[in-house]
């Protein structure tokens, strides 16, 4: 008799473990859908990857340095323009005279 409760508590832990493997298996499969499933829903949002965000990054960023660098050197070329130096000459229009035409050879050849 002393074997009767021993051997119903071997089969509850039999039955336990292979409970617990089939537990197992089930949350494999189901991380693995998971995963799976989150994997697609991502991919079909069209998200960018690291790298080429901190590319556009960087290129944004010496972008705006550049901006801010010519964004100075127009101030600077307002003021120069503004303050009245030294007024620069404009140049007189030169008046054109009009030349003599020419005589071509024919005219000049029956003339003699």
């Amino acid at each position: 008799m002393n074997q009767g409760p021993n051997k119903i508590f071997d089969e509850f832990a039999k039955l336990m473990t292979d409970a617990a493997g089939v537990a197992q298996g089930a949350r494999k499969e189901l991380e693995s859908a998971v995963k799976s499933q989150g994997e697609r829903w991502i991919s079909q949002m069209d998200l960018v990857q690291r790298d080429e965000f901190e590319a556009v990054k960087e290129m944004a960023s010496k972008a705006r340095l550049e901006n801010e660098e010519l964004r100075a050197e127009i101030e600077a070329l307002k003021t120069q323009f503004k303050s009245p130096a030294k007024p620069v000459a404009k140049a007189k229009p030169t008046a054109k005279t009009k030349s003599a035409p020419k005589k071509s050879a024919k005219t000049t050849a029956a003339g003699k």
